[in-house]
């Protein structure tokens, strides 16, 4: 049956205090509105649609980002849940199946519990998702009994009795596409909050003799972020999870509570993650591979049995192949490091490609950018580089070529050459000596 997904993600976050658009604060290393979009993308759905408001430019470009495919609608003033979803009406003219309605700052929603509530759509024309909460608060209440729901009560509006109800409301919302449209156009906003309430197409399903339903599932999936204080604990749930399902998955995690992941990080079985790494978004790790303590990665891709750090950072680009060696303070980007290769300390590698088995001496910078384009540097398989090498691209490093320490390197080199670019040495005998008397006694004189 057809799938369509609507997210809402127009609400300003005032508690957040903040200018950035609540659902582009960062969760796992990418915008919260990342976990919703990818709970969307899992369900396979024909059509994702995400509603804007506050910061709606700014949105709408991360949502490009995130999914190209997603249609971004505006919603000019904020009056209410239903009145976001309404938004989608044009759009969904027409559409036939369910719709799903999803919000941009509830990150932990699985896939599995809205597949639960598509499965209770046979019984039922509408679905709400529910959960048992040790705290009600302000939540909306949910009134039933069993699976059968007879209508929501929002706190501001529930009596002391419903207000004593642990059964609450997520907000997450599953029906008929064309129904849940007639619905929400005879929402109305006689309530506390003068809003325009989605939970009331629940009784105004069943004041047309249609069946309404709650699906449940745990409190922490249901977990919405309104404060920085929420996003600090969605992050640390976040991690805990992601560090659970590392373990489960057969990685080996040496200080499992110091390691950061982002939402698209990918671990092979048998790698081994040394303490205080953080992963940023798009990084691969191949099974077998090792990272070291203390270390920073982005955008990256490690193959099997290279070894990286300790204090190492890759940046976006870095492409690490079987059994390359990067090590302490070692900075890779944009660069393509060939089987076997080593960068092993205090080098930055920029724009390069640096061939099979070459060895990159302490010290050598791929000198790549000339203070507005960025230039390339190539080195040859088994190219030994020595210590303190200026490579200034855009320049190549034939296959077995050396260069010497200290080189600063503007040519060329040819295969199995050896470069040298450095100033010849000279000696003045006794000329240190001197040097510091004379400035001992300057000094003295001054004192």
């Amino acid at each position: 049956m057809p799938l369509s997904l609507v997210i809402l993600a127009a609400g300003q976050g005032s508690r957040m205090n903040s200018d950035l658009p609540k659902v582009l604060h960062p969760l796992g290393g990418v915008p919260l509105l990342a976990h919703a979009l990818r709970t969307a993308e899992a369900m396979e759905p024909d059509r994702i649609l995400v509603i804007t408001g506050h910061g709606s430019a700014a949105v709408e470009k991360a949502t490009r980002t995130l999914n190209p495919d997603a249609l971004c609608l505006h919603q000019t003033e904020q009056l209410g849940t239903a009145h976001a979803v309404g938004q989608a009406r044009a759009a969904l003219e027409g559409v036939r199946g369910d719709a799903i309605v999803l919000y941009g700052d509830t990150p932990f929603v699985r896939p599995e519990t809205l597949e639960a509530m598509r499965e209770a759509r046979a019984r039922h024309a509408v679905v709400v998702l529910g959960f048992e909460a040790a705290d009600p608060g302000r939540y909306g209440r949910l009134v039933g009994q069993g699976e059968v729901l007879e209508r929501i009560v929002e706190f501001k509006d529930a009596t002391e009795a419903e207000r004593a109800i642990r059964l609450c409301n997520s907000g997450v919302l599953c029906a008929d596409t064309g129904l849940l449209m007639e619905l929400i156009a005879e929402v109305g906003n006689h309530n506390a909050a003068g809003e325009y309430y989605l939970t009331d197409v629940v009784e105004l399903a069943r004041a047309r003799g249609l069946s309404a339903g709650m699906v449940l599932c745990d409190e922490a999936e249901t977990l919405g972020i309104n404060t920085r204080a929420e996003l600090a604990a969605a992050e640390a749930a976040f991690q805990a999870m992601a560090r659970a399902e590392a373990l489960e998955n057969g990685v080996t995690l040496q200080a499992p509570e110091s390691v950061f992941f982002s939402l698209d990080t990918v671990i092979g079985r048998d790698a081994i993650i040394g303490p205080n790494v953080v992963f940023g978004p798009g990084v691969t790790i191949e099974s077998g591979a090792e990272i070291r303590a203390f270390c920073h990665l982005e955008g990256c891709h490690v193959s099997r049995g290279a070894v990286v750090g300790p204090f190492a950072r890759l940046r976006p680009g870095a492409e690490l192949a079987e059994d390359v060696r990067v090590g302490n303070f070692v900075e890779i980007k944009n660069a393509i490091l060939d089987e076997g290769a080593k960068v092993n300390h205090l080098s930055y590698i920029g724009d390069a490609h640096i061939g099979e088995a070459a060895n990159i001496g302490a010290g050598t910078v791929t000198c790549n950018y000339d203070g507005v384009m960025k230039h390339r540097t190539e080195i040859g398989a088994r190219a030994f580089i020595g210590s303190d090498t200026m490579l200034v691209a855009p320049v190549r490093v034939g296959a077995e070529a050396m260069t010497g320490s200290g080189s600063v390197i503007t040519s060329d080199v040819p295969d199995g050459a050896l470069a040298l670019g450095r100033a010849r040495q000279e000696v003045k005998p006794g000329l240190a000596r001197r040097l510091m008397e004379r400035a001992r006694a300057l000094k003295a004189r001054k004192g």
